[in-house]
């Protein structure tokens, strides 16, 4: 089973400065900045992701990459633009169906998409898909209620299947370098099982299941087991946007053979308590946010509530305090105490202090072997700026990556 890692343009520079919090003058972003599977001796993830919605951006202004830098991907192909060189990680291209999952009607041609494949010279190219937005069970979708809301699903997923076919005749007919995988949209586990079917059909052998990342477990496990019931021998299933570890023999027995996930990334920085992984258990980054860059704190700094030198002093407070802690050992109470001052300060809203006390009692940074929490030590659980935030996500696909393999 493969992990693939959606790229968003995701890197860190290495000449960032966590005491200083300085960077080299001379640093280029592109050129000097790293990847995840740069920063470490082996990359955390069997391939990469390409989506076109992102390297092109979207109407709203929502791209990640400039214009400078398209064209440069699409000139030099992934492997060269992303720099992997002789590291043995694959790469697949999809749409990104989900920035356009409020169009009726998918914005790609097929043409389009199979020449941004070619021009990326990526290995594993994704048919032109719509994401379906609903999902019940068979019984549901039984009764006079479910049957009235099918009538969208079933064109989405008609819309989806055309495309499929077309994707594949076009690939056939033009003997295209990369292997194909078709979509498999649905509502239901019935209805994911019809689109599998008729994707064989068309000989795809390869699929993608789509639409799953709001789904609860037990229903991409009941879809799962339905599409099984239709699945041919050699049939392989990937799974877009599903990271789900605990469910990974369950996953490998219904016939996935890879699966993408920006979850261990984003959990970094997104999710309230869940920050840093370990292979047992999750723990919570401690927040120490910039003065100078906290929306709210600057807010009320200038409505005169809070004195800006002070906020700046509890601020370098807590940093050398934390520094010191994970060099020397220390009172956590007493470390505690601090962080709660400045946290009333920036936020207020939560105390989280039994949180930090986990965090700071258990030194998980301390016996992690990966690159980045030896080289950071306890700045990898300060939840502060997009340097130390960013290697917490890079942290957590490490760990991601190993638990995944150890479980398979």
């Amino acid at each position: 089973m493969k992990f693939f890692f959606p790229d968003s343009h995701d890197l860190v520079d290495p000449s960032f400065d966590f005491q200083t919090e300085t960077r080299s003058e001379h640093r280029i972003r592109h050129r000097n900045d790293q990847y995840a599977h740069e920063l470490f001796e082996q990359p955390p993830y069997s391939g990469m992701l390409v989506s076109k919605a992102i390297v092109d951006g979207t109407e709203k202004g929502a791209g990640k990459y400039t214009v400078a830098q398209r064209h440069r991907l699409l000139r030099q192909g992934v492997r060269e633009f992303f720099r992997i060189g002789d590291r043995p990680l694959e790469t697949m291209g999809d749409c990104g169906a989900f920035s356009y999952v409020r169009e009726e009607y998918p914005p790609y041609s097929v043409e389009e998409v199979i020449d941004f494949y070619l021009d990326c010279q990526i290995d594993y190219g994704v048919s032109v898909d719509h994401v379906i937005l609903a999902f019940q069970s068979d019984e549901a979708a039984a009764t006079e209620a479910g049957q009235a809301a099918l009538a969208g699903y079933r064109q989405r997923q008609a819309i989806t299947l055309d495309l499929a076919r077309e994707f594949l005749a076009l690939h056939k007919r033009r003997k295209l370098p990369f292997t194909p995988l078709g979509v498999a949209q649905g509502w239901s586990p019935a209805s994911y099982a019809a689109a599998v079917r008729d994707l064989q059909k068309m000989g795809y052998s390869y699929i993608g299941v789509g639409g799953l990342v709001p789904l609860q477990s037990a229903d991409i496990l009941a879809s799962l087991k339905a599409i099984d019931k239709v699945r041919r021998v050699k049939t392989g299933l990937h799974l877009f946007g599903v990271n789900r570890c605990e469910h990974l023999d369950e996953f490998r027995d219904f016939g996935v053979v890879s699966f993408d996930s920006t979850s261990p990334l984003l959990q970094a920085f997104k999710h309230d308590r869940d920050n840093y992984y370990t292979e047992s258990c999750k723990y919570s980054a401690i927040r120490v946010p910039q003065v100078e860059g906290n929306a709210k704190l600057g807010n009320r700094i200038r409505a005169g509530e809070i004195n800006q030198e002070a906020a700046r002093k509890l601020e370098l407070a807590c940093l050398k305090a934390l520094t010191r802690f994970d060099e020397q050992g220390g009172s956590v109470p007493q470390l505690l105490k601090l962080l709660r001052d400045y946290d009333l300060l920036h936020d207020g809203r939560k105390d989280r202090s039994e949180d930090y006390g986990r965090t700071l009692q258990d030194r998980p940074w301390a016996t992690c072997p990966c690159q980045v929490c030896r080289d950071l030590g306890i700045h990898v659980v300060i939840f502060r700026g997009a340097e130390r935030n960013r290697r917490r996500g890079f942290h957590n696909l490490y760990v991601t990556y190993h638990h995944f393999h150890k479980s398979v």
